[in-house]
């Protein structure tokens, strides 16, 4: 039996999210702004949840595509609030066009990429986590990051939005030291 990270259910989308995703590090621009906005729509929520609905969020939202949403207005607000296949929560819909805008004033400073990864000196911090319930919900890290964010326009990124994230994206190695995942993902 393969061991996991305890949060990860039996479910397939869930393992294979847990497996080939979650934890390697990620340095494209687009797609880390893709998955902080997922973690946004996460909050409140559980991850599975945004998982099953990730590639109608990919759909409504232009492929993630942050010039094009950044330029979004009202009339798009109202046709993803009566789109059943995301998360209709107008704050958080609004947050997504706020952030785009805020991503391309980024991208164009010093790339999106880099503005996150030079907090970790460009790489990875790995964690040596016994079990699941050692992990911290937020760090330190995760607040000052969260608040420099904002500064820059960001919203619905809040210091466990951003660990989240963090984790998501590799930044930090969160696997727990008997997961499978663990040592590859330290390699990385």
């Amino acid at each position: 039996m393969v061991e996991r990270c305890g949060w990860v259910s039996a479910d397939p989308i869930y393992e294979a999210y847990h497996d080939e995703e979650w934890g390697v590090p990620e340095y494209d621009s687009r797609a880390l702004w893709e998955k902080l906005v997922l973690d946004g729509f996460q909050a409140g929520l559980s991850w599975i949840t945004i998982l099953r609905k990730r590639d109608n969020f990919r759909a409504a939202f232009a492929g993630f595509d942050p010039h094009v949403v950044a330029g979004w207005g009202e009339a798009e607000v109202v046709r993803l609030l009566a789109d059943p296949g995301i998360i209709r929560h107008r704050r958080k819909i609004e947050a997504t066009i706020v952030n785009a805008q805020a991503w391309q004033r980024i991208e164009a400073r010093q790339g999106f990429d880099r503005f996150l990864w030079d907090y970790m000196g460009g790489v990875p911090m790995v964690s040596h986590w016994p079990n699941l319930a050692d992990v911290p919900a937020s760090t330190p890290l995760s607040e000052r990051i969260s608040k420099d964010l904002k500064k820059e326009g960001f919203r619905f990124c809040g210091p466990t939005i951003v660990y989240a994230f963090m984790q998501a994206v590799g930044m930090v190695n969160d696997h727990v030291v008997t997961c499978h995942r663990y040592g590859v993902a330290a390699r990385t």
